[in-house]
């Protein structure tokens, strides 16, 4: 199936790893120009930079005007933005319940999972109207609809992400800017099996090994298994191009069956 994406311009946060980089290799594939916003820039993205159209930027996100500056940085390269897919996200979990998350603590992870979102999309909006048609596509999750006191202040704000999503597809849908969700569940990353990931902190503060553990959460998906990130790849691909033309304010889940209500 022609995606027809061949020569437009996407920008993908947290793309160093996990499910950023699946993105920007899946984009890549499609003939996509891609520039990528992380912290830094890891062996696997600099690999993927070297032998495709892909321009990494080392950008923190979490700070109010690096959102500004990674689109900047993406107009000047190729002249204009056709795509921006928010990705970046960061979870710990809180293992000592409600009343130890400090202020601190809701406002880093509000700023890391919404507002870096809210500050990319509000620096890109100008450039996708400015050539009347775009696709803004945002990593959420199943937290958003599936609190969890263990992961009390990322559902939270996986929560207003989606709402944010939502609302901003009504203001610019008659402008030709479509603006979906992606609500994974647990995907086979460094977030839930890395050495600082879920399934290991866990596991440091009880007395279950990691893999026991990511075994367990997997097993409450019907599949019995985790996401893979090239398939959330796959769901981008497909919201960003004219083929999902008529789709916004969707957000779809991918999570195994994991969610059970309708």
């Amino acid at each position: 199936m022609n995606l027809n994406l061949y020569g437009k311009t996407a920008v993908v946060t947290g793309a160093s790893k996990g499910i950023g980089l699946a993105v920007a290799k899946a984009l890549v594939g499609e003939g996509v120009n891609v520039v990528t916003g992380s912290r830094k820039i890891s062996p696997e993205l600099a690999e993927l930079a070297a032998s495709a159209a892909v321009h990494p930027v080392e950008v923190d996100l979490v700070e109010p005007d690096g959102p500004a500056r990674l689109i900047e940085a993406a107009v000047t390269a190729f002249a204009g933005l056709d795509i921006l897919v928010n990705n970046v996200g960061a979870v710990r979990p809180r293992t000592g319940g409600f009343l130890a998350v400090t202020d601190e603590e809701w406002t880093t992870s509000l700023t890391v999972n919404l507002l870096s979102a809210v500050r990319t999309t509000r620096a890109a909006l100008p450039h996708l109207l400015g050539r009347g048609a775009g696709s803004i596509i945002t990593i959420s999750s199943v937290n958003a609809h599936l609190p969890d006191p263990l992961v009390i202040d990322y559902s939270a704000a996986k929560s207003a992400l989606s709402n944010f999503s939502k609302s901003i597809s009504k203001e610019f849908g008659a402008q030709g800017i479509r603006v979906n969700a992606i609500s994974p569940g647990p995907v086979s990353t460094d977030l839930w099996l890395g050495t600082e990931g879920m399934a290991a902190t866990l596991s440091r503060t009880g007395d279950r090994p990691a893999e026991e553990i990511a075994a367990e959460v997997a097993s409450g998906s019907v599949t019995n298994r985790f996401t893979r990130p090239d398939e959330i790849a796959a769901l981008v691909l497909l919201l960003a191009s004219d083929r999902a033309g008529n789709v916004t304010g969707a957000d779809l889940t991918i999570d195994g069956g994991l969610t059970t209500t309708i």
